[in-house]
């Protein structure tokens, strides 16, 4: 079993004759969580949808578990274990939550019970249709539905946005717990030092490009941090 979990080499995307991203590598290792930083606008969902298979116009060679899926479509590469929580959450309104939570269930340890353990706000609300929730539960139900895939990655893109602090909070707290399970984790959030904090590795984007990488403990500490995030 190859080591790395996801391998990226010289990924390029277009939008139309819009060139986003230029020749980024990224690794993830097995069980490792890697934070992934940058302003508005420098490419970190854009390299997201390209490792997902969602942006047609892509170049590179991605490796998932030892097999390319640089072409695959997007159903393809999630059946091998990847689970993504988009920043738009995603949940089927006229579902239920155990609707919306059942659907997606594989056999695994992230049992419909653990899942509900996790997130127990969810508990509450299992006869409400996802239109039903607020936002933050919305987004609870999104990251418990992609757990019951079994994942071995999940990608949490802008899990926290426009969500009240408690719920930020709540889900914090639910990332270090999952974190802590051995699931390997791609982090995009704009509150950079919750993403540190959480994180092995960091990844900074900077117009399509990685301008800084290393050891999550040591891009916090790095003065140059500030000037690439607009801080």
């Amino acid at each position: 079993m190859p080591d790395s979990l996801l391998q990226a080499q010289a990924i390029h995307a277009w939008y139309g004759s819009s060139h986003v991203l230029h020749g980024i590598d990224l690794t993830i290792e097995r069980g490792e969580t890697l934070g992934l930083l940058g302003r508005n606008g420098m490419g970190k969902s854009t390299l997201i949808r390209t490792l997902l298979g969602h942006v047609a116009q892509r170049d590179g060679r991605v490796t998932l578990l030892g097999r390319e899926v640089s072409r695959e479509k997007p159903h393809a590469i999630a059946r091998l274990g990847v689970a993504y929580v988009p920043e738009g959450r995603g949940v089927f309104p006229n579902l239920s939550v155990r609707e919306n939570l059942l659907m997606a269930a594989q056999p695994g340890e992230w049992s419909y019970e653990r899942v509900l353990d996790t997130l127990p706000r969810l508990r509450e609300r299992l006869a409400n249709l996802g239109s039903q929730l607020s936002g933050g539960e919305q987004q609870m139900l999104s990251i418990g539905r992609a757990l019951m895939t079994q994942p071995q990655l999940l990608i949490l893109d802008e899990a926290t946005e426009g969500l009240a602090p408690l719920i930020v909070a709540e889900i914090w707290r639910v990332i270090g717990e999952i974190r802590q399970t051995g699931i390997a984790t791609l982090i995009v959030d704009r509150d950079y030092r919750r993403v540190l904090a959480q994180s092995d590795r960091a990844l900074v984007l900077q117009k399509g490009s990685v301008v800084m990488q290393g050891p999550a403990a040591e891009v916090a500490t790095d003065p140059a941090l500030a000037g690439y995030l607009g801080l």
